[in-house]
C-alpha cells in the first residue's frame, strides 16, 4: 500500500531535526541577546567607573589650587593616589565577579537549550 505525503511531510521524515530549526534559530536569537546584554552590563560598569574616577581627577585639581604649600600638595595627591589604587583593585573585583555572573548565567541557558533540543529529538525519535 503506497501512501501519499505532502512535500513538508517527506521533508521532515527525511531530516527530523529539520523540525527544530525554528528553535534553534530562537536558541541563537536568544544567546545574542545575552550577549548583547552582558556588553551593555560591562559599558555601564566601566562609564559609571569612569564618571567617579574623573570626577576625582576634577576635585585632585581643586584640591591642588586650593593647597599652598608643597607639603600639602604632596599629601593631596599621594591621597588621591592611594584611593585612585584602591579604587580600581575594587573595580577590577567588580568586573571579575560580573564576568564570573555572566559565564555562569551563559552556561545554565546552554545546558537548559541542550536538554530541550535532546528531549526534543528523543520524542521525535520515539514518535
Amino acid at each position: 500500500m503506497q501512501t501519499h505525503l505532502e512535500p513538508s511531510q517527506f521533508g521532515m521524515q527525511l531530516l527530523p531535526m529539520a523540525e527544530n530549526s525554528q528553535k534553534v534559530v530562537i536558541s541563537a536569537a536568544s544567546l545574542h541577546a545575552h550577549a548583547f546584554k552582558a556588553m551593555m552590563r560591562y559599558q555601564i560598569e566601566t562609564l559609571a567607573f569612569l564618571k567617579n574616577r574623573y570626577e576625582q581627577d576634577v576635585k585632585l585639581a581643586d584640591d591642588l589650587v586650593a593647597g599652598f604649600e608643597f607639603n600639602d600638595a604632596f599629601d593631596i595627591f599621594s591621597a588621591f593616589l592611594q584611593n585612585a589604587t584602591s579604587e580600581y583593585a575594587l573595580e577590577a573585583g567588580k568586573v571579575a565577579a560580573l564576568t564570573s555572573k555572566l559565564a555562569s548565567e551563559t552556561a545554565r541557558r546552554l545546558r537548559k537549550e541542550a536538554r530541550t533540543s535532546i528531549e526534543d529529538v528523543a520524542a521525535k525519535t520515539i514518535a
